[in-house]
């Protein structure tokens, strides 16, 4: 009986691995094939220039949805990495907390979007449209509604940090996931903090936030990568 349970708790750890690999580098690809294609792009404190871009932007809204379902997708997958992280008793605390940080992320994450996606458009399009006093009007409103974004841009990367920054933790700490796996998740998370604390001071273009982006997409894809390849290799191993 021991041994059957083994197997079926090892095979159930396979496909959760499976699974969250899956989800995360399907998800993180959905967002960014999205962003570097459809995205409107240009230097993004030039308000009059990047509104102007947004304004002309005929599937702001569709892209937008879009980077939001690949951004939930990609967070699932973490909540059914929790599942391998709690183990059979479910009594990892490090691992629920993450869990939970992965929700609270989804949330900020929905309204980034939502304030992005639907009232900056709304906004940047009036303020087009609109001529004499009212466009002046109009500018002040669309700049209003892109520092509201500001501000959930930066706390969605500081809360997107802690919660991988949490997970590479708990993988540490676990030891059921290979250790590099929980480090290139660390490192990720420390670089989303500091990305969204300089979004706080700085908006969303530096210098900074450049390298960053760079460094945090390259540890998000290698750790996705590294989940999906451990369950795969755990099933192939576990159906010999």
């Amino acid at each position: 009986m021991r041994v059957d349970e083994g197997a079926d708790t090892a095979g159930a750890r396979s496909r959760r691995l499976t699974i969250a690999g899956g989800l995360m580098v399907g998800g993180f690809l959905l967002n960014v094939i999205l962003t570097a294609t459809l995205h409107p792009s240009g230097e993004e404190d030039d308000h009059p220039a990047i509104f102007t871009e947004y304004a002309d932007s005929g599937t702001w809204i569709a892209v937008h949805l879009g980077q939001f379902i690949g951004v939930l997708v990609t967070l699932s997958g973490l909540l059914v990495l929790y599942r391998v992280l709690r183990g059979a008793d479910g009594s990892s605390l490090l691992a629920q907390i993450a869990a939970a940080a992965a929700v609270a992320t989804s949330a900020i994450w929905a309204v980034l979007q939502g304030l992005d996606g639907v009232g900056l458009k709304q906004a940047v399009d009036s303020w087009v449209s609109a001529s004499g006093a009212e466009k002046t009007i109009r500018f002040a409103n669309a700049e209003t509604v892109r520092w509201l974004e500001w501000g959930f841009q930066s706390y969605f990367r500081i809360l997107l940090g802690l919660t991988l920054a949490l997970f590479g933790t708990a993988i540490l700490t676990s030891r059921r996931v290979a250790g590099w796996l929980g480090w290139t998740a660390l490192v990720a998370g420390v670089c989303s903090v500091i990305f969204g604390v300089d979004v706080g001071y700085s908006g969303l273009a530096s210098g900074l936030q450049d390298v960053l982006g760079i460094a945090i997409l390259v540890l998000v894809l290698l750790f996705a990568v590294g989940v999906l390849v451990t369950g795969v290799r755990e099933h192939n191993r576990h159906d010999r």
